[in-house]
């Protein structure tokens, strides 16, 4: 029989459920509301006067190349961080299971860059590319590749999908490592009774039952590249060179902040918002399909 809790109180659930409420509702759906608000006023940059101008703002997006431009950069570097993050999480968590000998050491060295904040990260991996006294970067021009992210749009495109993919690799690596480890011994005992080999294994049998956490991650990893890379692009480029790196979220915070366009600036946090949502309702429709529970 299912088993239910049962309050003596009715008022006592809402009571228990009241934090987590008023947490979501002050910080997601206030936030929210007052940048679909904003998003169909046109105001100045102190905020003394307003006037509506319905989507008007919204019209002017669309008629910005540079804004149109920010959607084929934030697809190409949503679409990199997330694969290659995932990709590289999975063979370090496949290693990481297999270690006997130092298994604890080896597994806290990978958990630690979550550790560090996403503004630490930029200047990290800003200081290790850094022409031409950066250490990485002197190792390229020695190899005779002249990186230069502050000229090149594909150096700093490289720069800030590196400096992402390492921030987020503890937080893949840690779910891909419980995932391995729930896997049923016996499965893969009694695949290789059947002489299947390693790569075989894995692919008929580990990574079918993985499905649940890659697609968890897929989801999280999108998000991630859409809202919490900001802070890396701001360290690392600024957007730049021109606007090669400037992605969807960097942008609605140039247009606001630095350009003082609040009902521009609005409307893009809304259009934002609207696409990653389209893109995890996509995901929950689709791609889940594919997973195996």
């Amino acid at each position: 029989m299912e088993k239910r809790v049962r309050f003596k109180s009715a008022w006592l659930p809402w009571v228990l459920v009241a934090p987590q409420m008023a947490i979501v509702l002050v910080f997601f759906f206030w936030p929210a509301g007052q940048a679909l608000y904003q998003s169909v006023l046109q105001e100045d940059a102190f905020g003394t006067s307003r006037e509506f101008v319905g989507l008007e703002n919204f019209r002017r997006l669309w008629e910005d190349p540079s804004y149109v431009d920010s959607f084929y950069t934030t697809a190409l570097f949503s679409v990199l961080v997330a694969v290659i993050g995932i990709c590289v999480a999975l063979l370090l968590a496949v290693m990481a299971n297999r270690v006997v000998r130092g298994a604890a050491i080896y597994k806290t060295l990978l958990i630690w860059p979550y550790a560090v904040a996403p503004v630490v990260a930029g200047v990290l991996w800003l200081m290790m590319f850094a022409s031409p006294w950066g250490v990485v970067s002197y190792t390229l021009q020695a190899l005779g590749y002249d990186w230069n992210h502050l000229l090149s749009g594909r150096d700093a495109m490289a720069l800030i999908v590196m400096a992402s993919v390492w921030k987020q690799i503890s937080y893949n690596f840690l779910f891909f490592l419980a995932g391995l480890q729930s896997v049923p011994s016996s499965v893969i005992e009694a695949a290789t009774i059947d002489g299947a080999s390693p790569w075989k294994r894995f692919w008929s049998i580990v990574f079918p039952l993985l499905s649940p956490t890659t697609f968890f991650l897929l989801v999280m990893n999108v998000i991630y590249a859409f809202f919490d890379t900001f802070a890396i692009v701001d360290a690392a480029t600024q957007g730049g060179p021109g606007k090669d790196t400037s992605i969807l979220v960097y942008k609605v915070y140039y247009d606001g902040f630095k350009a003082l366009d609040m009902g521009g600036s609005a409307a893009q946090s809304v259009v934002l918002m609207a696409v990653v949502i389209l893109l995890t309702v996509f995901q929950f429709r689709f791609v889940e399909k594919k997973v195996q529970y």
